[in-house]
């Protein structure tokens, strides 16, 4: 299974970026899809998840910032990210709890992508 990641960049605070992490591979099905950052020196915190029903989970410090979707046809899972602070500079990193074709439930990470906001 691979999870691709785009999206990142560098933007000036206030502004906006979406994210996007599409799975692939022998996957039968995602139960979660999430999104965690990890920052210079901090430990990887979890951004936001979101269930294959719908179900959505955030962190305290993104709530009605950031926005997480996903397309469960498509294996993707987006991160809509407005009003960007300095103190949302991490790497990005894209997660997936993926029951495969096996059977089998592996929990799998994309690669990361950075994202740099400036004020």
């Amino acid at each position: 299974v691979r999870l691709a990641e785009s999206g990142g960049g560098l933007v000036q605070a206030g502004g906006s970026l979406r994210l996007s992490c599409a799975a692939s591979g022998s996957i039968f099905s995602i139960s979660v899809m999430g999104w965690y950052r990890q920052a210079p020196g901090k430990e990887r915190e979890l951004v936001a998840s979101i269930t294959n029903g719908g179900g959505t989970n955030y962190a305290d410090s993104v709530k009605g910032r950031f926005t997480i979707s996903r397309d469960n046809a498509k294996n993707t899972v987006y991160l809509q990210m407005n009003s960007l602070k300095p103190e949302d500079t991490a790497v990005y990193y894209c997660n997936a709890v993926v029951t495969l074709t096996t059977r089998s439930s592996t929990s799998y990470w994309g690669q990361g992508t950075q994202v740099t906001v400036f004020s």
